[in-house]
């Protein structure tokens, strides 16, 4: 039986991949960064620290990595502030479970960012738990995050239902012995078996139904 629900947020919730393509750009497009839709695939899901190195190796050590991701995040909440694109269905499943669930989010992103999205969408005090792989060792794949927020909400993770979008999401889900449900996205996309290990695999957040928990 499922106890609590928890949610990625960048690809699953929120359309982000497309802001932070543009935040990159913008925030060192004068120091020639050329940063390609590779670059991008390459750091999705990863720490700040880890696209923050990536960033630095093409531009060269005239910034320090603390200025590289205050200029990146500084762009982002700009960009946040401006209109969060949320995935379709997105507001709908969060209206549904929220007061029905405990609802926790597990985001590769930093507080800041997570923070600006909460605000802007009207989400605050939607999730009991926020947790960002920042606060942790490793980031998904590892399954670091979907352990530790299962710690804090006092749920064992074989009752939590977590929806995901990225393989290494999706992984790091299963090896914590989540309950997973897929919602593949296409930037990355997912090998056949891992989709085979997942509870339950949507094409849309907006195919979701109440009842669908019960099968997990």
């Amino acid at each position: 039986m499922i106890e609590a629900i928890v949610f990625d947020m960048d690809g699953l919730l929120v359309d982000s991949e497309p802001l932070w393509q543009r935040a990159r750009i913008e925030a060192f497009g004068a120091d020639r960064l050329r940063w390609t839709e590779a670059d991008q695939k390459r750091v999705m899901g990863s720490s700040t620290l880890a696209w923050a190195r990536q960033i630095q190796e093409k531009i060269g050590d005239s910034y320090t990595l603390e200025e590289i991701i205050e200029r990146v995040l500084a762009q982002m909440v700009t960009l946040y502030r401006q209109g969060v694109p949320l995935m379709p269905g997105a507001k709908e499943i969060v209206d549904l479970l929220r007061g029905r669930y405990p609802l926790g989010l597990a985001s590769g992103s930093p507080y800041r960012l997570i923070e600006a999205v909460l605000q802007e969408t009207g989400w605050n005090g939607a999730f009991s738990h926020v947790l960002s792989t920042d606060d942790l060792p490793r980031g998904k794949p590892a399954p670091d995050i979907y352990l530790a927020i299962a710690g804090r909400m006092g749920v064992p993770t074989g009752r939590i239902a977590v929806f995901e979008d990225s393989p290494n999401g999706i992984l790091a889900a299963l090896d914590a012995g989540c309950k997973v449900i897929a919602v593949p996205g296409h930037e990355q996309p997912t090998q056949p078996d891992l989709l085979r290990r997942a509870g339950l695999v949507l094409g849309s957040l907006r195919d979701f139904r109440l009842e669908m928990l019960d099968a997990l």
